[in-house]
């Protein structure tokens, strides 16, 4: 019922994340001299504390000066919630490019924000190292500390992730039976992870827009209404992608020319868009190897050309080449009003209705 199946381990990969922040950390033992006797990395597992409490207590060794199954630390996820704080529309999108195409453009929609919580745990034997271990993390956390995580690897979308501490921390010493019972010391910390969540990820072909159509009615009676527009409007690049060469100029042009030579005009059609350097120009009318044109189309500047610059014709295939943040255009199309006629617009040409 919920559509397309999707699964692109973003929780899965801020609970990774999130454990490794902690698997750096160690304490150290010294003699009376002040010489190091033990250098020891602390072990961190995904699991709850119930579940290495219950280790520890089934198995204790008083005999060794160091226990074997402490120091240690886990942690899990204790809470998903949404964060209303950070919503956007649910219809907002952004444009992206598949990692393993650069060609291929899709269209996403806005992720969205979820609260992910997590409970660390600190179990030692012994008071000290349970202090070391406390100053290693908590000086990182002012209350936050961001993670860059890459949440989806398919359009290379990366986000920081902020990990912030919540409140103090917990502090509880475990005594239990007579004083021959091993203690545990335990620390509790609170994390919540400002994350994200993405629906799934269309294929290149299902996230460009490829034709718009919008009809309007006079009547909320769709079906009897007596007047009726239908506009169609298909995107098109602003510029030539692939550098095909089409033509030459065939003669010296300024700023001010709208009709000149090219070498050849086979390749050419009426009402399409080629490339002069960095401006864009609209073909009206070919006539032989002349052509008749609008300049600075799009916003370009009109510049001045020379004989033998390379003319590179706008093609369907640089629309397919569309890159992320090029803000192309749309290419007008026919439109009906019901009255008999067909009425239609070009670029550059104002139609009065």
């Amino acid at each position: 019922m919920l559509g397309t199946y999707s699964y692109n381990e973003i929780i899965r990969k801020t609970i990774i994340a999130f454990g490794t922040l902690f698997n750096e950390v160690y304490i150290k033992h010294e003699e009376q001299d002040g010489t190091d006797y033990s250098f020891i990395k602390v072990p961190i597992a995904y699991g709850p504390i119930q579940k290495f409490l219950a280790r520890v207590e089934q198995k204790p060794d008083l005999k060794k000066r160091v226990a074997m199954t402490l120091p240690r630390m886990s942690f899990e996820m204790t809470s998903l919630k949404y964060d209303s704080s950070r919503k956007v529309s649910s219809m907002q999108t952004f444009k992206a490019i598949k990692t393993t195409d650069r060609t291929e453009q899709v269209k996403v929609f806005m992720p969205v924000p979820y609260n992910i919580g997590f409970q660390l745990s600190i179990m030692t034997k012994l008071n000290d190292d349970m202090l070391q271990i406390v100053e290693q993390i908590l000086p990182a956390f002012q209350p936050s500390f961001s993670l860059t995580i890459n949440l989806i690897s398919s359009i290379g979308e990366k986000k920081d992730i902020p990990i912030i501490l919540e409140g103090g921390v917990n502090m509880e010493d475990n005594y239990e039976g007579n004083y021959t019972e091993r203690r545990a010391l335990v620390y509790t910390l609170n994390f919540t992870a400002k994350a994200y969540l993405f629906g799934p990820i269309p294929d290149s072909t299902d996230g460009i827009i490829k034709k718009v159509q919008v009809d309007y009615y006079t009547d909320t009676n769709t079906k009897n209404a007596s007047r009726q527009l239908r506009y169609t409007a298909t995107p098109r690049a602003l510029k030539d992608y692939n550098n095909d060469n089409t033509t030459t100029l065939a003669e010296n042009i300024d700023d001010k020319v709208t009709v000149f030579n090219v070498s050849s005009a086979v390749s050419l059609v009426d009402d399409s868009y080629i490339m002069i350097g960095n401006e864009e120009m609209y073909i009206k009318n070919i006539s032989g190897n002349i052509l008749t044109v609008l300049r600075g189309q799009d916003d370009t500047s009109i510049e001045s050309h020379i004989e033998g610059d390379s003319i590179d014709a706008i093609t369907t295939t640089d629309n397919e080449l569309v890159e992320m943040d090029d803000d192309f255009g749309f290419s007008e199309s026919r439109f009906d009003f019901g009255d008999g006629k067909v009425y239609s617009t070009t670029k550059g040409i104002d139609v009065s209705l």
